[in-house]
């Protein structure tokens, strides 16, 4: 198992919006496990959709009662609210069992992160932002699917002041939830985008897409 459930990156023009959130899963249903809400510890529920092959793991392995660290993806939705695509979990005490060292030779785990609960990382393109507001606007590319088609990019909503001047530049967030909002906590401008037509403007072209 890797040491952080964000994988470091790779790429400088890498899209990517992923993070992390402590909360317990509440199915809409019984016979609708999928969708649902996440819960946090001041009662704020989030909607959620369970992806792949989570749903399976969480039946086997998670008590459900009890909150974890989700590893999600972040979509807005209209009206401000906050969406996540729960595509896994970071609780090592629980994962690493099956493999754990023989007593005596075992090494601590640790179920938390040094950047804290709700952490997220955030790469795209800066498409709007309003500093006197506190507004800006994301647009993150995603890889083509398992059969070759492109999902179309996605617009974050998120809060925090970015100068005027990095508008169109490629930027990479560091981002705390609060609630329902996604509030920029840093920012990295990386380089401008290219222009209609394929031409940049001193950037160094289109970057690896995103896996959310």
């Amino acid at each position: 198992m890797r040491d952080h459930p964000i994988s470091p990156v790779t790429e400088p023009l890498q899209y990517r919006a992923i993070g992390v959130v402590r909360g317990t899963y509440r199915p809409e249903s019984d016979e609708q496990l999928t969708r649902g809400v996440l819960v946090d510890d001041q009662g704020q529920e989030l909607e959620a959709v369970v992806l792949g092959r989570m749903l399976t793991l969480m039946r086997r392995h998670l008590a459900m009662d009890h909150p974890h660290l989700w590893v999600v993806y972040p979509r807005s939705r209209e009206g401000g609210h906050l969406h996540l695509q729960i595509a896994g979990i970071w609780e090592p005490s629980t994962l690493d069992r099956a493999d754990a060292a023989p007593e005596g030779d075992a090494q601590p785990v640790h179920d938390t992160l040094p950047e804290g609960d709700d952490f997220f990382s955030i790469r795209g393109e800066l498409i709007f932002t309003r500093p006197e507001t506190g507004e800006l606007v994301i647009k993150v590319r995603q890889l083509p699917r398992a059969d070759g088609s492109r999902p179309l990019p996605f617009k974050l909503q998120l809060k925090g002041e970015i100068p005027i001047e990095h508008l169109r530049h490629f930027v990479s967030l560091e981002v705390r939830r609060q609630g329902q909002d996604l509030q920029v906590e840093a920012f990295e401008a990386i380089a401008p985008m290219p222009t209609r037509g394929g031409k940049g403007r001193g950037g160094k072209g289109r970057g690896r897409q995103a896996q959310a």
